[in-house]
Order: structure tokens, then C-alpha cells, then sequence
């Protein structure tokens, strides 16, 4: 760890490692009381998610000592790979259904979720792309629209699951990649008003999805029915005042709210913790955010746009996903089945963020220290 092509970015380091933490707490103090009833096991959701933490970890460091130049030489065999898998989802019999949802591979004693790992592969595809195509996509709007296609595959695969809020990020962390690859603005403009008129449409023709927007806009008038899963977290919010009810002592996560320890952690976050608590969860996601796309910007500057685009990418993409599961728990958007990066339970997303970060990391590294990033570490 001596070695000079290790020192990384330490901000980054401090607010992804807080976040980690704090997850893990917050996962087993919403977890304990479900698992007891459910499993007769109190700590099952917090073990299991420090087993995946380790594998994560493990992961990610295995991704820090792979050269970029082999994620981009493979780029498009992996949005390949992501797009078998999520058919393979599709096929009864070798998908698993949840609650209604086909959206996960068993894989022995756990179960992969490929939405998650098609985010990753779809930003190293684009920052590919960009990469080949840099300097291109200015002059030409088929070459903005040509890597939309197998995107657009991958997009409805995801709506056939039906898993709408993957759908969502990842097309747009794409467009904004390819905004900041060259895009033009008006090419740009237009692709998120033809992404805007989509959403409305598969809004209108879903009853479910306009149930929750309905349910999203005035959650009080069925606070037992459509908007109760709402209306429990705004409770949460509201229990916390300034420093919270204290860590494990929150009511909500007594069967009152619903998936506590997954998509609403952050409403239980805010009762345990209060609003010092939120704000530090903020701001813990503000610097990461910061430092992606400073990586991102150093990388470019060094004539790297495969690893700007990169960081710009998982920047964006982390920061899109927080950013959407705050303001649902909050109150301020629909409910969607999201979850909180680094700190919401769940095997597949922590791992594949894990690895993400990794390779954050590993731009960093190769922007500060082409020559000695070049090799593979042996400490």
C-alpha cells in the first residue's frame, strides 16, 4: 500500500467506506425485528449484507488491478452478455418472480438481479463508443442515435420484467453521457422529449404505474391503501425532529413500513437519526458525487475520454439513483423500487456498485499515474 500508484483519492475513499458503514448499521437496526418474526433470526439481513459487503470489497479490489484498456476492449461483449441475461429473466422456468416481477437469475444461495449489473455495462458500452467516436457526435445525429439501439433492447426487456426505475436510469445516465461526449444540444433536446413523451405514455397505459402517481401526488387520501407505504415514511421523517428517536428505537420499522431495510432505509434513517442524520447521508452522496466527476474531468484533461466518460458515468448514474430514492422516501417523487447505493439492502446492487467504484478508482489512478497504473498490483 506504499506504493505511489496507491494513494487514492482519500474524499472519495472517506465518503464511499461512511456510506458503507452507515448502511450496514441502519440495515440491521430496520432488518431485526422483520427477520425475527419472520426467520426466527434476528441478524439474517445484516449478516448476509456484511457477506456481500466482503464479496464486494473483494471484488472491487480484483477490478482495480484490470487496466481499463481490458473493460474497453470487452465493452461490447459485456452489453451483449446484460442483454442475454435479461432475456434469460424473461424465460419461465430459469428467471425468478417476486411480488409480480421477473427481474432476478438464481445463482445457488443467492440471486443475481440483472437490471443492476446492465447499468454498469451500459456506461462502459457508451464510454466505449465515445471513445471511438469522439469528436464525432457533433456533426452527425446517427451517431448519437446508433448506440441508443441495443440500449433500446435492453430498455424494453427491462419494461417487459416490468422494472421501470432501472429504465429510467439507465437511459438517463446514458443521454447525459453522450450530452457531455459531444452531443448536440439540440440532438440532446430532443432525445429527452422523446424520452419525456415514452415515460407519460407507459404512465397512461399502466394502471398501476398511474395508481402511484395519483397515490405520489396526495398519498393522505387512501393512507391505508395505495399512498400507505408514503405516508408510513412521511411519519418517519416527521418522528426524527432534529437528532432522532436514537439508533434501533424506531416504530416505523415495526411492521408499519413496509420494506424498511430496502427501498425506505432512508425514512428510517431520518427517524433513528434525525434531520442531522439525513443531511450527513446527503452530503456523504454530494462529495462522492463531487469526486466522480472531478475524476472524471481530470481524465478528460488528460486526453482519457474512455475513463472520463467512465467516471462520468457512475458519477451520474449513483448520484441519479440516490437522488431518486431520497425523493421517494421523502415524498418528493413516485414511488419506485430503487434502491439507496452502498446502503440498502440487497446482494446484487452492493456488489455491482462496489465494483463500479472500483473502477472510479482505477481512472483516478491512470490519470494520475499512466506509467505505473499500467501494471497489475501485487501487494
Amino acid at each position: 500500500m506504499s506504493e505511489s500508484s496507491l494513494q487514492f483519492d482519500k474524499s472519495l475513499l472517506f465518503s464511499t467506506g461512511a456510506l458503507l458503514f452507515i448502511g450496514l448499521v441502519m440495515v440491521c437496526s430496520a432488518s431485526i425485528t422483520v427477520a425475527d418474526s419472520r426467520l426466527e433470526q434476528p441478524l439474517y439481513f445484516f449478516i448476509r449484507q456484511f457477506a456481500f459487503a466482503a464479496v464486494g470489497i473483494a471484488i472491487a479490489w480484483g477490478f482495480i488491478s484490470v487496466r481499463l484498456a481490458v473493460w474497453q476492449r470487452i465493452a461490447p461483449q459485456l452489453l451483449m452478455a446484460g442483454v442475454a441475461m435479461l432475456i434469460m429473466v424473461l424465460i419461465p422456468g430459469v428467471g425468478r418472480e417476486v411480488n409480480g416481477s421477473s427481474r432476478w437469475l438464481p445463482l445457488g444461495p443467492v440471486n443475481l438481479q440483472v437490471a443492476e449489473l446492465i447499468k454498469l455495462f451500459a456506461i462502459i458500452y457508451i464510454a466505449d463508443y465515445l471513445q471511438r467516436h469522439h469528436g464525432q457526435l457533433h456533426v452527425s445525429f446517427l451517431k448519437v442515435l446508433a448506440p441508443l439501439t441495443l440500449l433500446g433492447v435492453a430498455a424494453l426487456l427491462l419494461l417487459l420484467q416490468p422494472d421501470m426505475g432501472s429504465m429510467v436510469v439507465i437511459m438517463s445516465t446514458v443521454l447525459a453521457m453522450l450530452f457531455l461526449g459531444g452531443a448536440r444540444l439540440d440532438v440532446f433536446a430532443t432525445l429527452i422529449g422523446v424520452m419525456g413523451l415514452l415515460f407519460a405514455m407507459l404512465v397512461w397505459i399502466a394502471p398501476y404505474r398511474l395508481e402511484r402517481l395519483q397515490s405520489f401526488m396526495d398519498p393522505w387520501a387512501d393512507p391505508f391503501g395505495s399512498g400507505f407505504q408514503l405516508t408510513q415514511a412521511l411519519i418517519a421523517f416527521g418522528r426524527g425532529d432534529w437528532f432522532g428517536v436514537g439508533l434501533g428505537s424506531s416504530m416505523q420499522k415495526l411492521f408499519y413500513l413496509p420494506e424498511a431495510h430496502t427501498d425506505f432505509l432512508y425514512s428510517i434513517i431520518a427517524e433513528e437519526l434525525g434531520l442531522i442524520g439525513a443531511l450527513t447521508v446527503i452530503v456523504l452522496f454530494f462529495v462522492f458525487i463531487w469526486r466522480a466527476l472531478a475524476i472524471g474531468r481530470a481524465a478528460e484533461q488528460a486526453g482519457q475520454v474512455f475513463g472520463a466518460q467512465i467516471a462520468y458515468g457512475i458519477g451520474i448514474w449513483l448520484g441519479l439513483q440516490a437522488c431518486v430514492n431520497i425523493g421517494v422516501n421523502m415524498g418528493a417523487l413516485p414511488t419506485k423500487g430503487l434502491t439507496l447505493p452502498l446502503m440498502s439492502y440487497g446482494g446484487s446492487s452492493l456488489v455491482i456498485v462496489c465494483a463500479a467504484i472500483a473502477l472510479l478508482f482505477r481512472v483516478d489512478m491512470e490519470t494520475r499515474i499512466p506509467e505505473k497504473a499500467s501494471a497489475r498490483i501485487r501487494r
